[in-house]
């Protein structure tokens, strides 16, 4: 079986810091290659993997502002599709635009959807509704008018986090500074709480970083260290006794809530989108819904044991999981095409 895995190029692959479609992307490829199967990763030139790598760009355009998007998307995106003879499935990581393709193409097309940034692309899901295969990557981020082969969770490198069987005195919140992701609510529940909190993610949004976030950022109970590379990240998630994940929008899955499971760190997040299909009450996390429940459930974060918050989240999310469960959407794809 010959698998093309398509990358965004908005960053590496795996990505140097942020980069969740990047980092997932990666997972599937090296997942797939240490399972014998033949991949082609199709990233940019600085990207790495075990199997073979095809590029047009040099480096990504979130890294060199001198690319124009739309011109090296259009490069990269075509350059598998006049390859996509040489392969047996096409594995697209890349949202909607290479859809508009699956018809000229006679190679099947699956499609990992890993959220819909807008009501609006919907309408060229429903087009290809019926040519191409997607996957969600939860339950909940279903849309009702697509059709589905399959959910398949996202999986993690377990390489790439240590656990931690003691945390230390601090709470986390890790992901892009962004009115979604709640970082605000983050810092009210550490106030009332009197606990440091540590920010880290890259900010997505400069207006509500300014406002909301860094008044209250004093180097001393809120401290805020950057867009964290993958060494800080395993450092932070591991020594946390909690990662705090208010999240204020339907998430479809929440890469740095199982990387925190994976660290031996319980979750405390708001109940929203996929969170009930990751988090179990008082196994590895508490779902809450609101600042004041946020602040109670911490009362009982002691009572988790860590061991078995990270077996939990090494048996259902790791990337040998992932793969298989990939493979088994191919091998369906390639047996009704026969």
């Amino acid at each position: 079986m010959k698998i093309a895995l398509l990358s965004p190029i908005v960053w590496r692959t795996p990505p140097l810091k942020y980069g969740p479609w990047e980092q997932v992307a990666s997972n599937i490829a090296e997942g797939l290659v240490a399972q014998g199967i033949y991949v082609t990763l199709y990233a940019t030139a600085n990207s790495t993997t075990k199997g073979t790598l095809e590029f047009v760009s040099e480096t990504a355009y979130g890294e060199d502002k001198t690319l124009d998007p739309k011109v090296w998307e259009a490069l990269h995106i075509s350059n598998l599709m006049e390859n996509a003879h040489k392969y047996d499935i096409i594995h697209n990581h890349y949202d909607f635009l290479p859809l508009t393709f699956s018809k000229l193409i006679s190679t099947p097309m699956v499609t990992t959807i890993h959220g819909f940034s807008s009501e609006k692309i919907v309408s060229v899901y429903k087009k290809y509704n019926t040519h191409t295969n997607y996957v969600s990557i939860s339950n909940s981020n279903r849309h009702k008018e697509l059709d589905y082969i399959a959910t398949v969770y996202n999986g993690i490198d377990g390489d790439c986090f240590d656990f931690k069987e003691q945390a230390n005195n601090y709470l986390l919140f890790f992901g892009r500074i962004h009115p979604d992701k709640g970082t605000h609510d983050a810092i009210e529940i550490a106030k009332q709480l009197n606990k440091r909190l540590i920010i880290a993610g890259l900010i997505q949004d400069e207006k509500y970083f300014k406002k909301k976030i860094k008044p209250h950022i004093d180097g001393c109970q809120i401290i805020y260290v950057g867009n964290a590379d993958s060494k800080q990240r395993n450092t932070l998630l591991g020594g946390a006794e909690a990662l705090l994940h208010p999240i204020h929008f339907d998430e479809p899955f929440g890469l740095s809530v199982v990387e925190s499971m994976f660290c031996g760190t319980p979750v405390i997040a708001y109940n929203r989108g996929s969170m009930s299909e990751i988090i179990e009450n008082g196994v590895n996390g508490y779902l809450v819904n609101t600042i004041n429940e946020a602040v109670l459930s911490y009362h009982k974060i002691k009572e988790i044991d860590r061991k078995k918050c990270e077996t939990v989240a090494r048996n259902k999310f790791s990337k040998e999981t992932m793969s298989k469960e990939y493979i088994n959407v191919y091998n369906s794809i390639l047996q009704a095409k026969k």
